[in-house]
């Protein structure tokens, strides 16, 4: 395990019922993710990206190896891990304030403490004027905006995230990938992004993982040395466009390239 890692895999596999029924998801899994990285993971649909987010949040145990977070073993969800779904997941009857407040509650942190530093997330992520309204409110962007927002309101150094703009139209997509780039170099947090877009894997990595189908295996690792901010010209320069062709090269070709 490398000891300057944020996350480490060692060695992961993850099968799903027994015998006859057995179902293997994820087969020898390692990697490192350094702190402050931005980390994509894609891979045709069932190759077990979710399940790896699964397994990193603690909220599910590898059959196989095991996982690290900050050089400390994953047993079970940590407090050190903000997560963000593909749904929003937001309490209806919350307003916007108290679900970005949620994790603060669960953790049983005092909330008056960190309630500043909810407004300030808000502010960060453009809803400065929206804490007192509803989800229902909100657009679907502008619900994903709150729910990250929610995910680093305890200041967790390490972001999961598992498709969550893989709902959103073409137009607010782009818009939140430059979003969440901003965000991203503002909090300096080290992120796992799932996607199926290898566009958006491109456009937001300094790393992409490229997965293999069931079971999942790491086909290769692709450095993008990028520079940032990137804009979203910048997916019609010939490097971009070379990553892509060789995320997809190792997909046999297939997968949606937006």
């Amino acid at each position: 395990m490398a000891d300057a890692a944020a996350v480490s895999i060692r060695d992961v596999g993850m099968t799903y019922g027994e015998g006859a029924q057995a179902v293997e998801a994820l087969s020898e899994i390692s990697l490192d993710v350094m702190p402050g990285e931005f980390l994509a993971v894609v891979g045709p649909s069932g190759c077990g990206k979710s399940t790896l987010l699964r397994l990193v949040t603690g909220l599910r145990r590898p059959t196989r190896g095991g996982i690290f977070l900050q050089g400390l073993p994953v047993e079970g969800p940590r407090s050190d891990v903000g997560i963000v779904f593909q749904s929003p997941v937001l309490y209806p009857w919350r307003n916007i304030l108290e679900n970005v407040l949620l994790p603060i509650q669960i953790l049983n942190l005092p909330v008056r403490r960190y309630q500043d530093r909810a407004h300030a997330l808000l502010e960060l992520v453009g809803l400065g004027g929206f804490a007192k309204h509803y989800p229902s409110e909100l657009s679907g962007g502008m619900q994903q905006r709150a729910a990250i927002a929610r995910a680093l309101v305890h200041d967790a150094p390490i972001l999961i995230m598992d498709e969550p703009f893989g709902a959103l139209d073409a137009m607010t997509r782009e818009a939140m990938n430059l979003e969440l780039q901003r965000i991203w170099q503002a909090q300096q947090k080290t992120v796992i992004f799932i996607t199926h877009s290898i566009a958006e894997a491109v456009f937001l990595a300094d790393r992409i993982v490229v997965m293999s189908p069931r079971p999942g295996r790491i086909l290769d690792i692709i450095a993008n040395p990028m520079p940032r901010l990137r804009n979203l010209d910048d997916m019609l320069l010939p490097e971009f466009g070379e990553k892509l062709r060789q995320v997809r090269g190792l997909l046999g070709g297939k997968g949606p390239s937006l």
